[in-house]
């Protein structure tokens, strides 16, 4: 079973991040990648029509999840596992500092 998570930035779909048993994959959207003005989402993952694949979570998605009190808020909230840093990502990062959002994508259920 896979989990997956809308990314956008700004006001603007840029792709999807998944959660599987074989790991983890981002990759952008076609209608974003056809935008002349797109920009990449980190400099760690380019504008690329190839699917990013890794066994760990991408450091730049570990990277927007809240830490210390604000985590703690988040665990106790959500009841959500400190190692599930890809359920943490989906819960709390609907809001962040940056011009990337992740929000969790529900076609599955």
């Amino acid at each position: 079973m896979s989990k997956t998570g809308k990314v956008y930035y700004g006001n603007t779909l840029a792709g999807h991040v998944t959660e599987s048993d074989a790991g983890y994959e981002f990759s952008y959207s076609e209608d974003y990648l056809s935008d002349k003005s797109a920009k990449p989402i980190s400099l760690t993952l380019p504008l690329s029509q190839y699917t990013y694949r890794s066994k760990t979570l991408f450091a730049f998605f570990d990277g927007l999840i809240p830490e210390g009190w604000l985590l703690d808020i988040a665990k106790k909230h959500w009841k959500v596992k400190a190692n599930d840093r890809f359920e943490l990502l989906l819960l709390t990062c609907r809001d962040t500092i940056g011009a990337v959002t992740v929000v969790p994508d529900h076609k599955d259920e």
